[in-house]
């Protein structure tokens, strides 16, 4: 999908984008805030520019600086087209998981490499021909993306790097994440069933944020943090927002050193 990109992205060049989930809503000092806007209306906040270790990054809340949307409301195509239309070529996406296996704990991070699509009613393309809005993809040729990998092998090998100089975080190599649609957290028979199907963990937002960056030709990956135990893993009790996004405080400085500590090996276009 070629997106347009922006004047602003003439002086400011960034070339990482980071996505913020859940209680990480603001990201790199001395920067400039963007205010951009897209064929599909504004993101969910405005776009910090910056700099990080030596690379030039664009720091986007996914919900909004103060978590005005929920996962299922979150304009994921204006999100991914901001970013791609400041020439955005690499992006890293934190996110907050609930655990399905006993042996992933709250506070740990796993890079995972495979995801299942549980969500309904999101506009999940670029390339929705058909519709008659005169959007960027409603009359162009037919596309289906390739997508049996959705994370991206070099981005994920620079946060394994990262995540080697940072001994005494417990970051987990591989996993399979289910997005389910949200609002609400699943049911104990609902995680049984995930469990059982061999999953590791449980999302709002993974879809379709990655395969969106997929048809605007960015590399993609994402940092999961486990934010708690998901309902029915070994009859833990049930999930609540507050609990999530206390875990999420506690470790959000994690998921920023690993951020840190990945980005000079991430790829240079």
């Amino acid at each position: 999908m070629d997106v347009p990109i922006t004047d602003v992205a003439v002086d400011l060049r960034p070339e990482i984008g980071v996505i913020g989930g859940s209680g990480f809503y603001d990201y790199l000092d001395d920067a400039v805030d963007v205010g951009l806007d897209t064929p599909f209306g504004p993101p969910a906040s405005v776009v910090r520019i910056g700099r990080l270790e030596g690379r030039t990054v664009a720091f986007l809340a996914r919900h909004g600086r103060d978590h005005h949307f929920a996962a299922h409301r979150v304009p994921y195509r204006a999100n991914v087209w901001a970013l791609a239309s400041l020439g955005v070529h690499t992006v890293v996406a934190p996110c907050s998981v609930g655990s399905l296996q006993p042996q992933l704990h709250p506070g740990e991070l796993v890079v995972v490499d495979q995801l299942i699509d549980r969500t309904w009613g999101r506009d999940g393309t670029f390339h929705d021909l058909g519709a008659d809005d005169g959007l960027p993809g409603s009359d162009g040729p037919l596309h289906h993306q390739s997508f049996a990998d959705p994370y991206d092998r070099d981005v994920r090998a620079a946060l394994a790097a990262g995540a080697d100089s940072l001994p005494d975080l417990t970051v987990h190599a591989g996993g399979t994440m289910v997005v389910i649609n949200g609002p609400r957290f699943s049911t104990r028979a609902e995680s049984r069933w995930y469990r059982q199907m061999g999953w590791d963990v449980v999302n709002m937002t993974g879809c379709p944020e990655a395969a969106l960056a997929a048809e605007a030709g960015m590399r993609y990956a994402s940092i999961a943090l486990v934010t708690d135990y998901d309902a029915g893993v070994d009859g833990q009790e049930a999930v609540t927002m507050e609990a999530v996004l206390a875990t999420m405080r506690r470790n959000v400085g994690n998921v920023q050193r690993l951020l840190a500590a990945a980005i000079a090996h991430l790829p240079s276009a």
